[in-house]
């Protein structure tokens, strides 16, 4: 399957999915540029995705991408999270607040979701994408039939080989440089950390559907250098976080161009799960203490309300500022001028 053909795009370019970040502005304005826009929804819930679904396609006709996570439910561990919410007590203290006294599951799995599914079904972004694993494959074939591509990611070869046999019509090559979460199925195994050129060459030897690269990708000679690899098309995150559409606040902005906070590096301590974010106060909090990160994304509870007291005190630098190894190059201006530019660049490097 030629994926630019099939979408009707100008460029093999994809914007990343960027749960809290990405928008129904960026993600229209990438798509009416010629790119794929994407919207982030696995933290949305099913009416507020479907809210956001629908304010992208009031601002476009063109495919959208709607990416969901479908991890393993939290394995819950009472002890982890009162040692965790004990071992943060006096960081909430030091900003005037109080750890809670119970954490929780903030997100579904898209894997035990059905209604996110018929949500999908109804709204028909034109390409669903998923990230931590599979779900049934039979809701795969189902999203398909209504007229949706359907991507997976994968990290290793053998999540590469599990996404083909369930169906899907390509594979996101998410190399080790890509900011946000790991997509390992589980994230407990050994992380084979391949960069995303190597990535892409391994997948490219062992399945027959078509690659997206992803991660580190930062402008178009990398685009170039993903392709010649043997990807069909290079997916960006990090070159938009600061695109004017994007969600991201104003201290995460600031935190984008700080080379204190660079490199940016994997951490499990806001959430979870393994994600490549800029070295800020809370990244170094979790590197200070010396007890267990509770399971994902339970420990996301805790890090968005610690986020939030230390916010209200005038602290930015608590919170998720996920960022990509090619962060030091990140630009400013609209989402559909970032798209163009890059494409102008990927052009002149072939």
């Amino acid at each position: 399957m030629d994926l630019v053909k099939k979408l009707g795009l100008t460029w093999p370019l994809f914007q990343a999915p960027m749960a809290g970040v990405s928008t129904p502005e960026m993600a229209a304005a990438v798509s009416n540029a010629g790119g794929l826009g994407a919207l982030g929804l696995g933290a949305a819930g099913v009416d507020g995705a479907r809210q956001m679904l629908q304010a992208a396609r009031a601002l476009t006709e063109r495919p959208i991408n709607a990416n969901l996570f479908c991890h393993e439910p939290a394995v819950r561990d009472a002890d982890v999270e009162t040692a965790w919410l004990a071992a943060l007590a006096p960081t909430f203290a030091r900003y005037g607040a109080e750890p809670p006294q119970t954490l929780h599951e903030i997100y579904k799995s898209f894997a035990v979701d059905r209604a996110m599914c018929d949500m999908l079904l109804e709204e028909n972004p034109g390409v669903v994408s998923l990230h931590f694993g599979l779900p049934d494959t039979g809701w795969i074939a189902e999203l398909q039939a209504a007229g949706n591509l359907v991507f997976a990611s994968a990290t290793n070869v053998e999540e590469a080989r599990a996404c083909q046999a369930a169906g899907v019509d390509a594979i996101v090559a998410q190399g080790i440089e890509a900011g946000g979460h790991r997509g390992m199925f589980d994230p407990e195994a050994e992380d084979a950390a391949l960069s995303t050129l190597a990535l892409v060459r391994a997948l490219g030897a062992e399945v027959d559907v078509p690659i997206i690269a992803a991660g580190g990708l930062m402008d178009g000679a990398d685009v170039a250098r993903a392709l010649a690899a043997g990807a069909a098309v290079a997916q960006l995150g990090t070159a938009f976080l600061d695109c004017t559409e994007s969600a991201a606040d104003a201290g995460y902005r600031a935190a984008l161009r700080d080379p204190a906070l660079q490199p940016s590096e994997l951490t499990p301590t806001l959430s979870g799960r393994p994600a490549r974010c800029l070295r800020n106060k809370y990244v170094a909090l979790g590197e200070a203490l010396h007890a267990r990160v509770p399971d994902y994304p339970v420990a996301y509870d805790v890090a968005k309300q610690l986020n939030a007291a230390a916010k209200a005190a005038g602290e930015p630098g608590f919170g998720a500022q996920w960022a990509g190894a090619g962060v030091a190059r990140v630009r400013q201006g609209g989402a559909a001028e970032i798209l163009q530019a890059i494409g102008v660049e990927y052009e002149a490097a072939q």
